[in-house]
């Protein structure tokens, strides 16, 4: 029985229109002084803070939790902007597999396990109105390293449930090759 359901957000429940990428962006130009400061980076099935580190470590800046604080503070600023000015959607058939999941005779835990930090995470899905929907997840300010939010999120939905929840009854939807490395870092389907 599935009692446990966790999403990755960008590309899979949604298409930002690249606010994501471009909130990056200019934060490294206003904030660091950096134009262009992403270009070399991937973003594809990371997490926020490796993104992050990446561009310190590229550019010779201290990886100090000052700067990620400093980063991040006006990440979610520039995010929520550029949310509203760019052209995004919620993927098709999104609406109708959550419904279908609530629908359910024993409805599980819907939750998410993402690289976005928590707050970004918000600011994404309450813009395409999806936050309400996800009860718990686990998120890159939890741990910058993608299995180990995967474990995070399984605990998290365990104590939510209040059981120990094996892997087997837990499932995790996403769009890249690593959501699939983090499905069997904690034995999900």
């Amino acid at each position: 029985m599935l009692k446990l359901v966790l999403f990755d957000i960008d590309g899979t429940l949604i298409q930002s229109g690249g606010a994501g990428e471009k909130a990056f962006a200019r934060v490294c130009e206003v904030e660091f002084g950096i134009p262009n400061g992403t270009t070399n980076i991937q973003f594809s099935g990371r997490t926020d803070p490796s993104i992050v580190r990446d561009f310190f470590t590229q550019f010779s800046i201290a990886a100090t939790p000052e700067n990620f604080r400093r980063f991040f503070d006006v990440y979610v600023f520039l995010l929520d902007d550029l949310l509203r000015r760019r052209e995004g959607r919620v993927l098709p058939g999104v609406a109708c597999l959550l419904h279908q999941f609530r629908s359910t005779r024993r409805p599980p835990a819907i939750g998410l396990l993402t690289g976005n930090i928590r707050l970004g995470a918000q600011i994404k899905l309450s813009h395409y109105q999806l936050w309400e929907h996800f009860e718990m997840g686990g998120f890159g300010d939890d741990h910058e390293d993608r299995n180990q939010i995967a474990a995070i999120a399984h605990q998290r939905g365990s104590a939510l449930l209040k059981q120990d929840l094996p892997g087997h009854e837990v499932l995790v939807i996403g769009d890249t090759p690593r959501d699939v490395e983090c499905a069997r870092a904690i034995g999900a389907r």
